[in-house]
């Protein structure tokens, strides 16, 4: 008997000796699904925007809140200003950015290999995790959520959602990308000797500038 005939034997043993029917199986996991609130983690905050900004400063991101959608070049420019960059980034280029009044920025739609900041814009937050959806499309290359030491993130704080699966009903009513991104603080691993390695996969920095809700 081989080594993979021995584990499958021993897997056999251990189950029980009378399996629930699948029908079974399937009223379980819908009763599952009836109240939700029952079977997933509670969130660390009592309101969602709480919640987010507590889950994603402790895993490493920068918060910043703003007004409204004008006030997000000043944003980015403390952020640059703060961290000894120059005055430049590159800019996602969906309209909700391009059309805002970059001036005194160096801002180009074109990520060079060495571009120290990019800046995008998340489709949803997750306040269970802390994490941000971006979706690839034409007006959103997805090496800006890579390439770039820093990453610059706009988030309207009108589309944090609670928890990771109402991200998953709200793909369930649009067209699903090519890619989506689920970006949770910046890139880090202790493959290496168990030591800290920040940005070995992708951004060494994340910022999310949160913008408030108008209504």
């Amino acid at each position: 008997m081989t080594a993979r005939d021995r584990i499958l034997s021993a897997i056999r043993a251990a189950l029980p000796q009378e399996r629930p029917a699948p029908d079974a199986i399937s009223a379980e996991a819908k009763a599952l699904l009836t109240d939700p609130d029952t079977s997933r983690p509670r969130l660390v905050a009592e309101g969602l925007l709480d919640a987010f900004i507590l889950k994603a400063e402790a895993i490493g991101t920068t918060i910043d809140r703003v007004g409204g959608m004008e006030a997000v070049p000043d944003a980015v420019r403390r952020y640059l200003s703060g961290h000894g960059l120059s005055l430049s980034l590159a800019v996602e280029p969906t309209p909700a950015l391009t059309a805002l009044d970059w001036t005194g920025l160096d801002t180009g739609t074109t990520l060079a290999p060495d571009q120290p900041a990019a800046l995008g814009k998340a489709l949803w937050g997750i306040a269970e995790s802390g994490s941000m959806i971006v979706h690839s499309g034409a007006d959103t290359p997805i090496l800006l959520s890579f390439l770039p030491l820093h990453h610059i993130v706009v988030l309207q704080e009108s589309d944090i959602l609670s928890h990771l699966e109402d991200y998953a009903a709200q793909l369930a009513e649009r067209p699903h990308p090519r890619n989506a991104i689920l970006i949770t603080g910046p890139s880090g691993t202790t493959d290496i000797e168990g030591s800290y390695v920040r940005g070995a996969h992708g951004p060494g920095f994340l910022h999310v500038i949160l913008v408030a809700s108008t209504d």
